[in-house]
């Protein structure tokens, strides 16, 4: 189940990153290196910072084809996709559970202590967006008090959790991805946000 959606999942980052450097006037190239940034950097750094070698894009070299395929049939469908905003804000969510549950098992593969797991789950979910809103100059989503990285780890803690507890593996799988889909997606609708930190005094 995990594999199908992490498929649609890298697809869907690959295209939402190819409007992203639409909307930068960025040549083809560039639209097919930020969209195997957004959809293939999570997982590549927490590969990275774990010393769990060789990256998936290296082991999987298909993962970049299939991102850059999203990449340029977004280029040729740019204009029919604005209509579809809400979808991909929502398969969006699912690739953030997705690529969190993803992450937590690479951890606990690696046999990682509780935190990092964790920690592991939301770097996975979390960090491709990250770097593509820096390399198109904008504010992360993560930094703009939306429920995000909050919700990864919410994700994280509820499927390591349903390890410890005799229900089957895939049942565990399928209630932090319905739970944290739930959340991400009331969090898109009814415009949920974290608490904002506000310090305005001037210390000149």
């Amino acid at each position: 189940m995990l594999i199908a959606i992490f498929y649609l999942a890298i697809t869907v980052e690959g295209m939402t990153a190819a409007l992203s450097a639409g909307r930068r006037n960025m040549d083809w190239v560039g639209v097919c290196l930020l969209a195997c940034v957004t959809a293939l950097g999570g997982g590549s750094v927490r590969d990275m910072l774990l010393g769990n070698y060789p990256l998936p894009w290296v082991a999987n070299p298909h993962y970049l084809l299939v991102v850059i395929g999203a990449a340029a049939a977004t280029i040729i469908l740019a204009r029919f996709l604005d209509r579809l905003k809400t979808a991909f804000l929502l398969l969006d969510a699912l690739g953030l559970v997705t690529f969190t549950i993803i992450g937590c098992n690479v951890a606990i593969a690696l046999e990682q202590p509780l935190l990092i797991v964790i920690v592991a789950g939301m770097i996975t979910g979390c960090t491709g967006g990250v770097i593509r809103d820096v390399l198109c100059n904008e504010v992360p989503l993560l930094f703009r008090g939306e429920l995000y990285a909050s919700v990864s780890i919410i994700t994280g803690v509820i499927y390591l959790a349903g390890e410890y507890t005799p229900l089957p593996h895939d049942a565990v799988t399928a209630i932090a991805l319905v739970f944290g889909f739930a959340l991400r997606a009331l969090a898109i609708f009814r415009k949920w946000e974290m608490p904002r930190f506000v310090y305005t005094r001037d210390w000149h």
